[in-house]
């Protein structure tokens, strides 16, 4: 039973890969996020789908973009950082303060996600996950914790339906 275990437990995670990639989010945001250090970081990303018919050919194309997601729990605000999967660029940041969107709630079909309505017209669908295998989409980065923590305070701060 050890030797069927070893074999197909699955991919290890590198951890110092992991490490190296949670010290360059911390950076990256503290840079772009005033006060950056008041605030705790996942890894996340967005995707957009785009759907095409042309006759008897249907399907859809998705486009990922990489997220460095901080939350401050005394100020109800969580902030979103656009950056790349390998952290090397981050572009400006975007604030959702509690006080000031129209709607939030957690969207478990298709995907775990939360959305975001800062008023009636756009929206951000924000993806938190523990750790992703594919580092050309994804940051890699090992957040079981952090995943857990910002679930919970989106429910406890942030959802309003």
């Amino acid at each position: 039973m050890g030797l069927f275990n070893k074999f197909f437990k699955g991919p290890e995670i590198d951890q110092a890969k992991s490490d190296a990639n949670r010290s360059k989010m911390r950076a990256c945001f503290d840079q772009a996020v005033e006060n950056g250090t008041e605030y705790k970081l996942a890894a996340g990303y967005t995707e957009d789908v785009s759907r095409f018919n042309y006759g008897l050919v249907h399907g859809s194309k998705s486009k990922i973009g990489s997220l460095i997601v901080g939350w401050n729990e005394q100020n109800e605000t969580i902030v979103v950082v656009p950056t790349t999967p390998d952290l090397d660029e981050c572009s400006n940041p975007v604030y959702y303060r509690r006080s000031e969107i129209y709607k939030a709630y957690r969207n478990k079909y298709p995907t775990d996600a939360f959305i975001i309505y800062p008023d009636k017209k756009g929206y951000i669908a924000i993806n938190i996950f523990e750790w992703l295998e594919d580092e050309s989409n994804y940051i890699y980065i090992d957040q079981e914790a952090e995943a857990k923590a910002f679930t919970d305070f989106f429910m406890n701060h942030f959802k309003t339906k």
